[in-house]
């Protein structure tokens, strides 16, 4: 089967991505707001760029239902400052809960029973259950489209990293008692340390077949 993205609509089209670009990890992103409300929400097209200097990236998608900006992305734009958060899968379903759209005037945090501390660097607070969390300051934004489907990708300069004492050993993160989630398609997750294996990476002569 051959399939031309230009002849779907929007939906059809976004179904496929999350099913084939699997699994995917999460950015569990807070932010505030211009009044100081808090706002968590996550998002699974994220990816690092690079480590010098260090940027990661998130794509927030336009709202479905009319094509405006969420949430998390104005707020960005506005503050030049976010964090995200590592989910666990002790903390995913409150993640899960912060998928649902608030008000804008309501803290989900508050909302949905997690706890905040405050950044470091950055004046957002980071969440207290996750074991790992990236501050990040606004890179660059670039957007593509205004309409529903539409999106922007958010680069973020990471200036503080937290990572809880247990899990760090020798400038290198315990991925088992980290216990990182990614998402599947539709409303499943995956806990990669079901099953691991490991591939050593051939750095001699290449041999292409």
């Amino acid at each position: 089967m051959e399939i031309v993205p230009d002849t779907l609509e929007w939906r059809d089209a976004y179904k496929l991505l999350v099913g084939s670009i699997l699994p995917r990890p999460i950015a569990f992103v807070t932010t505030v707001d211009d009044n100081g409300i808090a706002n968590a929400a996550p998002f699974s097209f994220f990816t690092a760029i690079c480590a010098d200097p260090m940027l990661i990236c998130f794509s927030p998608m336009r709202r479905g239902s009319d094509g405006a900006k969420k949430d998390t992305l104005v707020n960005i734009e506005n503050t030049k400052q976010f964090v995200v958060n590592i989910v666990s899968e002790s903390f995913a379903k409150q993640m899960n809960d912060c998928a649902t759209e608030f008000s804008p005037e309501i803290d989900e945090i508050e909302e949905v029973g997690l706890t905040k501390e405050p950044g470091v660097m950055v004046k957002v607070p980071r969440l207290k259950e996750s074991l790992v969390h990236l501050e990040c300051e606004l890179y660059q934004v670039l957007h593509f489209g205004d309409h529903a489907g539409a999106g922007s990708l958010v680069i973020g300069r990471v200036v503080n990293i937290h990572i809880e004492d247990h899990l760090y050993h020798k400038g290198r993160i315990n991925t088992a008692k980290l216990q990182p989630i990614g998402r599947m398609a539709g409303n499943s997750y995956t806990n990669p340390l079901e099953k691991m294996f490991e591939m050593v990476r051939n750095n001699g002569n290449r041999v292409d077949k």
